[in-house]
């Protein structure tokens, strides 16, 4: 999250892209830094996925990363 804020500190849009799990713990890093960044959940877990599972899970966030992008 710290280089979303710093992005978009210098005018570079960004997204967070974090699985469902963490939207507690960035909620709270957000408000400790102060900022509002544009993000978007995944399904959960990560780290035991296939590469094909990993190309599907990119393809299902794809558009609402894409969203989240021009909203800002």
């Amino acid at each position: 999250m710290h280089d979303i804020a710093d992005f978009e500190a210098r005018g570079i849009p960004g997204v967070f892209v974090a699985s469902v799990e963490f939207v507690d713990a960035a909620d709270a890093q957000a408000r400790a830094l102060g900022v509002e960044p544009r993000r978007v959940f995944v399904p959960h877990p990560i780290q035991d996925r296939t590469d094909e599972e990993m190309r599907r899970l990119a393809e299902a966030a794809a558009e609402d990363v894409i969203a989240a992008l021009v909203a800002g």
